[in-house]
């Protein structure tokens, strides 16, 4: 058993239940409210700029330089063709990038990624990448679970996500990401391994909790704005 098998065997409910989140199924069938997914876009849009962070971080900790220029790599991807991308795609729910560049983030999404950057800042490489790995590899696992629904990819509005997320370029940078994860825990002691395995838990919890936060268009209570 990898230790990345051992971790989706602790999280296992976790991401049944993220899986199973109406948001999601939403996406896959088509009924979710527009405005559900518009306030996604826009949440996500700020959640990845801090994401990219973590790539960089990754770039910085690593000891080889294969590693260094792949983390490298992802963060010009994530930067200049991804949020691209987003921008472009957000025009579909009439999100403007100006909307997207003044929008303020939501409790969930401030808590989600501060606590990655804490990890990432503080910890080790391992510790980074078992806090990145559960967005990635779990997007990838909805997406391929969601392309098999009839019509989600051809639907108007959320097909173009599924078929992102389902992709196999996608796959293969979470399978690379799932790789390191299980290299850099080789010769962890057990303590160390259990705290690889908080994180992670963590994570996947934060991510059920972004999902949430979409679905119900959570922003900060008008009363503490």
């Amino acid at each position: 058993m990898t230790f990345c098998e051992e971790l989706y065997a602790k999280a296992k409910h976790i991401w049944i239940a993220n899986h199973k989140h109406p948001f999601v199924q939403g996406i896959g069938h088509g009924t979710l409210p527009k405005e559900s997914f518009r306030h996604y876009m826009i949440q996500d849009y700020l959640y990845l700029i801090d994401y990219a962070k973590l790539f960089a971080l990754g770039s910085v900790k690593a000891t080889d330089v294969e590693t260094m220029g792949k983390f490298g790599e992802i963060l010009h991807s994530t930067l200049n063709v991804e949020m691209d991308l987003h921008r472009q795609y957000a025009k579909k729910f009439a999100i403007s990038e100006e909307e997207l560049e003044n929008a303020q983030p939501a409790s969930s999404t401030i808590a989600y990624t501060h606590y990655m950057l804490q990890v990432a800042q503080n910890g080790t490489l391992a510790e980074l990448v078992a806090a990145l790995l559960p967005c990635m590899w779990s997007y990838n696992e909805i997406g391929r679970e969601l392309a098999k629904i009839p019509g989600a990819l051809e639907h108007e509005f959320y097909g173009e996500w599924v078929e992102m997320y389902s992709s196999k370029e996608f796959g293969e940078l979470s399978n690379w990401l799932k790789d390191l994860m299980n290299k850099l825990a080789i010769g962890k002691s057990e303590e160390e391994r259990k705290k690889l395995e908080e994180i992670f838990l963590n994570t996947s919890r934060f991510e059920f909790l972004f999902w949430d936060m979409a679905y119900h268009g959570e922003t900060w209570p008008e009363d503490i704005r």
